[in-house]
């Protein structure tokens, strides 16, 4: 059983751009390889609601997808040891 998910990464601003695409790009396969991406949003750097790492400043991305109930616990682990995101949340939606 499929479910539909959105999650909002948010990237340490201060990589270079071939470095933020490639973690994009990373957790992309990651998701396609365990489900179906609907769509990827990139919403550019923006100014976070407080600092985080002693960071002002993040790039966020925001995807939606569906894929099982299990996976999400592995993309959540793998977020959490990815260096360069510093904050995501993943949502189910109705």
């Amino acid at each position: 059983m499929q479910n539909n998910y959105e999650t909002i990464m948010i990237i340490n601003s201060n990589l270079d751009e071939a470095a933020t695409k490639a973690t994009i790009e990373k957790i992309n396969s990651l998701i396609s390889e365990n489900g179906t991406v609907e769509s990827i949003e990139e919403w550019g750097k923006k100014k976070l609601a407080y600092p985080i790492n002693k960071q002002t400043e993040g790039y966020y991305t925001l995807i939606n997808f569906s894929s099982a109930p299990e996976f999400i616990d592995e993309l959540e682990r793998i977020y959490n040891i990815t260096d360069e995101i510093i904050k995501n949340i993943v949502i189910k939606k109705d």
